[in-house]
């Protein structure tokens, strides 16, 4: 195999438009150029730094990745004739095309890399361009002049997966075909990650759904008066004013004032009827005016033909959707989108889609299944109303695979939109249940056994979303508590007294516990309450200000905050406490004993463990000092299904099989975590924990393979909250050794910024909303919590308890602390206390 003298491959422009994204990727992180072919165009995509311009106010015409995928055969023209063309991903230059050295040669032996990094050898690439320069969905381009253009192919199969056409490897025409490997599609997939797409904005709906899928064209089937067309528009308000991404409307039917009358009145709630009379109120106006800049574009041309949508598509510049409104099985001579004409449109629009990489969106006026396979779109939505004509059910079937599930809906014809009808859990309810984990599953004593029973109930009623049940149970959780004056005076009691008062007020008074809760310190998992986020004007450390300057100055446009609508769905509600992964671990050797209350119990350590003492040991600042690097996904979470290998480029939540931990000496990498598995051994994990299994897996200490049955994630990023860190890291050695007042206000501040990152109560206004941060953020102080720990074990150190994320005991000869610990006061070293053993006190 040879490459260039630049050292660049090579890829035939159809091919590099298609990787478009991962050959950026590349340029941008790696420094790596590629070469691209179009027939005698010779183009280099390349770093920025081989274009210092492109970084300034003089920047070459630049283009969007979106906008130029779709122009691309174009940009490589221009490029090659020595115009530069800067590539930006929204506002910022990521790459730019150079026209390439007259010295390089990709005429033979030409190197195609794939996404995975495969290296394929081809004698060439075929490339037959037509006059026009567009590039079709199949990859090749035809001249219409000439016939064909291109070097002599031979019939050979790589490693990588390029294969010419064996048939024919002896006539000049014949057509090299560029198969994929598994590889090759995996590559491209991580390469480019997971992407939410644009929605419905209907959370039932878009929850079956998953959203618009780019690249599919999705067919929403409904009979004449059922409300198709109303699915169309929600799809387009929701991407277009809600999420502010461009949408091309193509309407045929509708006209543009029909559109825009009903997008007023699903967004104001006015009646569609009278603003179809031309009669808007005051605040109709004033929306209308608002929705002026809005990026929808709408075509409603008398010859509107999928042709025309196919042409006029790729010159909309970043465009997000596509809409067409609507396909209709009645023939009409005015409307080229009717009739028997409709399969040649899907099969058009469905082009469209795959070659634009957008979602595309038809609306058809019939529900009949015969028409609808005919028409064969890659997702299929029918809508069907219900007996009591107030509700709509959505069936969602998929090509090869059929009905996946089904969203009801509510039609809101008054005023042009539907809504969600699937039924919701009361978010005190679901907050209730996830306090009342800790009594239900056995880990914390202290209520009447009537009393968990009641709560275990409402927690199966709430995992199985049966809204009926909740409410029923309301009354027996009432009489439950009747008799229940106090609860336990524990982090854990304190949470489920506040979670019971905002279930119902009736369960306040007699649930407080008997003493008010201790000021949190860094590692405290306290409740935070109302008015804890209002941090006082000159307070020593405004942690919360911090906290938000870092979202404000990232470059990664981070969302702190998920929307309500979306909370009550995955992979929201798939988060809990215990999935901090906290170590709560005494040595099976070791026997305890009742303290009184607000103690921990005492350990007692046997004569066979010989002589020592107990080395308690307590890491400052675990959870702050996890901030430093801990590994979250900036934006929203997708669901990105099993996994057979966590790249260290993905965050967010892994439904995983738990391994067996076969060390008796030490807790199980997981904490409480390996002990509330479901009936198949599974258990969703936050990221650090995942990368702490795949180390211990490499390491051979676990004999399992990691296992990801399911997952959510995201592009991952570790430095998110390291200016935070580095600011409490600051702010402690200033004020640890003054110590009273300021250092106690401090911490304070500290422990209720990183628990606002999850606000638990509707009364908290926190400025966050992002459990999975939270969770991850305590599983990575768990998870160094126990590593530290374990290295001290594998060095030859007795463990005789592990707790939280902060306290670990050793028994050792001379109540020193382990090598592995720093003592000192900066985040993550310790202070070391040492305990006389039981007789000798």
């Amino acid at each position: 195999m040879s490459r260039s003298e630049h050292g660049e491959a090579a890829l035939n422009v159809t091919v590099a438009r298609n990787d478009l994204y991962a050959l950026v990727k590349r340029a941008e992180e790696d420094g790596r150029t590629t070469l691209i072919h179009k027939r005698r165009d010779r183009a280099l995509l390349a770093p920025l730094d081989r274009l210092p311009a492109a970084r300034t106010t003089e920047t070459p015409p630049s283009h969007t990745l979106s906008a130029a995928q779709g122009r691309f055969g174009e940009l490589v023209t221009k490029a090659a004739e020595g115009r530069p063309q800067v590539l930006r991903r929204g506002t910022t230059p990521v790459a730019v095309l150079l026209p390439a050295d007259i010295s390089v040669d990709v005429t033979s032996d030409v190197d195609v890399t794939s996404d995975s990094d495969v290296d394929v050898t081809s004698d060439t690439g075929v490339d037959v361009t037509s006059d026009t320069g567009m590039d079709t969905d199949t990859g090749m381009d035809t001249d219409t002049d000439t016939g064909t253009d291109m070097d002599t192919p031979t019939a050979a199969v790589s490693a990588g997966g390029a294969v010419n056409n064996p048939r024919h490897a002896d006539r000049d025409s014949a057509q090299p075909r560029r198969l994929a490997t598994l590889g090759d599609a995996i590559g491209a997939v991580l390469a480019s990650g997971p992407a939410g797409g644009p929605s419905f904005g209907l959370p039932g709906l878009d929850a079956v759904t998953g959203g618009l899928q780019a690249g599919r064209l999705t067919l929403v089937a409904a009979a004449p008066n059922v409300g198709g067309s109303l699915l169309g528009l929600a799809a387009a308000r929701q991407t277009a004013l809600v999420d502010g991404h461009r949408v091309l409307y193509a309407a045929s039917g509708p006209n543009r004032a029909d559109i825009t009358r009903r997008i007023i009145s699903a967004q104001t709630g006015g009646d569609y009827p009278r603003l179809k009379q031309g009669r808007l109120t005051a605040q109709e106006q004033q929306v209308a005016q608002q929705l002026v800049q809005a990026p929808l574009l709408i075509d409603d041309g008398s010859d509107l033909t999928a042709e025309a949508i196919a042409e006029t598509a790729p010159h909309v510049q970043d465009l997000a959707l596509v809409v067409v409104d609507r396909l209709q099985t009645a023939p009409h001579a005015r409307l080229p989108l009717s009739g028997d004409r409709l399969p040649g449109a899907s099969q058009t629009l469905a082009t469209l889609a795959r070659t634009l990489h957008v979602p595309v969106l038809a609306v058809v006026d019939s529900d009949d299944p015969a028409l609808l396979a005919r028409l064969d779109a890659d997702v299929l939505l029918t809508l069907t109303p219900a007996a009591d004509a107030s509700r709509v059910q959505v069936a969602v079937a998929e090509r090869d695979f059929g009905i996946l599930g089904s969203a009801w809906l509510r039609p809101d014809l008054l005023h042009a939109r539907f809504i969600d009808a699937t039924p919701a859990l009361p978010r005190s309810a679901v907050e209730l249940a996830e306090a009342a984990l800790a009594y239900t599953s056995g880990a914390r004593q202290g209520l009447p056994a009537a009393v968990t029973h009641v709560l275990a109930a409402l927690r199966t009623a709430v995992g199985n979303g049966d809204v009926a049940e909740v409410d029923n149970l309301k009354p027996s959780l009432v009489s439950a508590f009747a008799s229940v004056r106090h609860l336990p005076d524990t982090a854990e009691g304190r949470r489920l007294a506040a979670a019971l008062g905002a279930y119902d007020p009736a369960l306040r008074g007699a649930t407080e516990p008997p003493t008010a809760p201790q000021p949190p310190s860094e590692e405290d998992d306290a409740w935070v309450q109302p008015g804890d986020e209002a941090e006082p004007a000159g307070t020593v450390f405004p942690a919360l200000g911090i906290l938000k300057d870092c979202m404000e100055r990232s470059t990664y446009h981070p969302i702190p905050v998920i929307r309500k609508q979306e909370r009550d769905d995955q992979p929201w509600t798939l988060f809990r406490e215990v999935m901090d992964g906290e170590p709560r671990w005494v040595h099976p050797g070791i026997t305890t004993e009742k303290t009184r209350a607000g103690k921990r119990d005492r350990l007692v350590v046997p004569e066979e463990f010989g002589p020592g003492s107990l080395c308690v040991i307590d890491r400052n600042g675990s959870y702050p000092s996890a901030c430093s690097a801990v590994p979250l996904a900036p934006n929203k979470l997708v669901h990105t299904g099993p996994l057979d290998e966590v790249g260290k480029d993905r965050a967010g939540a892994f439904l995983i099989a738990v391994p067996a931990w076969n060390h008796p000496d030490m807790p199980h990498p997981l904490g409480r975590l390996a002990e509330r598995t479901d009936d198949q051994g599974r258990a969703w994990v936050t990221t650090p924990h995942v990368r702490q299994l795949a180390k211990l897996i490499k390491d051979g200490h676990i004999s399992e393979p990691l296992t990801v049955h399911d997952s959510f994630t995201g592009k991952a990023n570790e430095s998110l909250l390291k200016p935070f860190y580095a600011k409490a890291r600051e702010a402690r050695a200033q004020l640890v050794e003054a110590g009273g007042e300021p250092y106690t206000e401090y911490k304070r501040r500290l422990s209720i910024a990183l628990r606002l990152l999850w606000p638990k109560g509707e009364k908290v206004n926190s400025p966050f909303w992002r459990p999975d941060w939270r969770m991850a953020l305590v599983a990575e102080a768990s998870v160094r919590h126990w590593s530290v720990a374990w290295r001290a074990v594998q060095a030859g150190h007795t463990l005789v308890a592990l707790r939280n994320v902060d306290e670990a005991v050793f028994w050792t000869p001379d109540g020193q602390a382990p090598a592995t610990y720093k003592v000192g006061t900066g985040f993550g070293e310790v202070k070391v206390k040492t305990e006389a053993p039981e007789g000798e006190r």
